[in-house]
């Protein structure tokens, strides 16, 4: 991972690095959540500062933090209700030391005729080490504050979240900001967790010395492009890589225009479309330089009699390939994805070459190049054979089974893009915050984007990350340049590309 990025970690990571501190470091437990707790308060004190407060206490060291919060803020002058949802009694260790320093009110029970009034309420009932779905008065508690619409700051991670997927499991509160403590947690990151979170804040704790625990992710920032050189001098068109493209189809021809032409704003040196001959007259109009690959056969579609022209092709050019845009679900097409998905160079899988291979995934696996995956949810839905709500329940699960049984690189599209190797549990996740890109046409923007830096020599992972950097960025750019996020369309995005790259070179120090 780039030396820079944002680490991400999962449950078994943060009670490691917990035990290490106490055990082996000599830092008291108490001083770690008591830390917590006063950071818990002031985010509440500075985002909502007036008006009663409802602090809802779980059994573990997640209610400790609410304990110690509500202290804190009633020495501040708040009024604080606080809610014990296990008995009190039961706490063990530091939680039971919170509890026992709480001034003011003791705890009430909850009570399924209300929580009574307040400005915000402070959900520390389920803490990072959770999993699975929240049950009995937990599960309630959870629906009540939910149905309440009253605004929640969730300790460390939304009761109901599991930190290290992102998944929901069952009932899970929906926080207007959460305070994680010590670092990111993954599933914070990942839908449908993210959409649970608000406003995300990292409180950090007082671990001593370098942590000897591992991330299991990071979070792309803008020194992923650092692989992407400038050209120089002795650059050529050559020297920049070829990039074909695959694609197009009696209606679809927009779809390998619009990722030859985010190529060649990402840097690519040559770019070839090699789409139906009905075609080639649509893509000289509007890619005036790059070069028409006719193909002889059906003027509207392709046919995998083509394929040794495309190889042929390949193999005097060398470069990438790009596989899919506007490809149509023809048998011709599909026959075509299988002959090509064989070829000797990097290969970018899109849209319906994606579709070809439906159930029959691990054939990529015996590709002697790097391969990139790019489906969303539905696409992948169809490459693993389950249902798309499977995939958007279990976004991080799916992109890894995909990645494994692949031999390929999967960039899993979305606000929260989730990019994962074969064999590795660690992955890289957008921050997303684009929502220019949630319109047709930017998925082939992407495609074309790592298309042309595997044809510049970048390898799967480099590309795949760096190609979601850029894209992302660009989508950012679009929206600034038009005005609003909501009128951006797939060429805007293409026409942002080099600015986009600019200001994350700026951003990155590497100009």
């Amino acid at each position: 991972m780039p030396a820079r990025s944002e680490p991400l970690y999962d449950a078994e990571a943060m009670r490691a690095l917990d035990t290490w501190a106490v055990d082996a470091q000599g830092v008291e437990g108490m001083v770690l959540m008591e830390s917590a707790g006063r950071q818990l308060a002031d985010a509440v004190d500075d985002r909502f500062p007036t008006g009663p407060v409802i602090v809802l206490c779980g059994g573990g060291n997640n209610g400790g933090d609410g304990y110690v919060a509500a202290r804190v803020l009633r020495d501040g002058g708040r009024a604080v209700t606080v809610v014990a949802v296990a008995e009190p009694s039961t706490l063990r260790g530091d939680a039971a030391s919170a509890h026992q320093r709480l001034v003011g009110a003791p705890p009430v029970a909850f009570s399924e005729g209300g929580l009574g009034a307040a400005a915000v309420i402070i959900d520390a009932l389920l803490g990072t080490g959770a999993t699975g779905a929240p049950r009995g008065v937990v599960a309630d508690v959870i629906e009540h504050v939910n149905r309440s619409g009253l605004p929640v700051v969730s300790a460390d991670v939304p009761s109901g979240v599991d930190a290290s997927t992102g998944e929901v499991p069952g009932a899970a509160i929906t926080a207007a900001m959460t305070v994680t403590f010590a670092a990111h947690k993954r599933g914070l990151w990942i839908a449908p967790g993210k959409y649970r979170c608000g406003e995300l804040r990292v409180a950090p704790l007082p671990y001593p010395g370098r942590w000897p625990v591992a991330p299991c992710g990071a979070l792309i920032g803008a020194d992923a492009v650092s692989v992407i050189g400038p050209r120089g001098r002795e650059s050529t068109k050559f020297s920049s890589g070829h990039l074909l493209v695959v694609g197009g189809s009696a209606g679809l021809s927009g779809a390998p225009i619009l990722a030859a032409a985010a190529a060649m704003r990402a840097g690519a040196g040559y770019v070839t479309v090699g789409a139906p001959s009905g075609l080639a007259a649509t893509v000289d109009h509007h890619l005036v330089e790059a070069m028409p690959l006719v193909l002889p056969g059906p003027v509207d579609h392709h046919d995998a009699a083509n394929a040794p022209v495309l190889t042929d092709h390949i193999a005097q050019r060398g470069g990438a390939l790009v596989l899919g845009p506007g490809l149509g679900s023809s048998d011709g097409a599909r026959g075509l994805v299988g002959s090509l998905v064989g070829s000797a160079v990097p290969l970018v899988l899109d849209a319906d070459g994606l579709n070809a291979l439906a159930g029959e995934i691990e054939t990529l696996a015996s590709r002697g190049c790097g391969t990139v995956l790019t489906p969303h949810a539905g696409e992948l839905a169809r490459l693993l054979e389950v249902s798309s709500a499977e995939i958007s329940a279990r976004r991080l699960h799916y992109a890894q089974v995909a990645a494994d049984r692949s031999g390929a690189v999967v960039v899993l599209k979305g606000d929260d893009t989730i990019i994962a190797q074969p064999g590795q549990a660690a992955v890289w996740i957008s921050r997303g915050e684009a929502p220019a890109l949630a319109t047709a046409g930017t998925g082939d923007v992407l495609s074309g984007v790592i298309g042309a830096l595997l044809a510049g020599g970048r390898l799967a992972a480099e590309a795949a990350v760096a190609g979601v950097a850029l894209h992302t960025e660009a989508g950012r750019q679009a929206a600034t340049q038009i005005g609003c996020p909501d009128g951006v369309i797939a060429s805007d995005v293409v026409r942002a590309l080099p600015r986009a790259l600019a200001a994350l070179r700026s951003r990155d120090g590497t100009r």
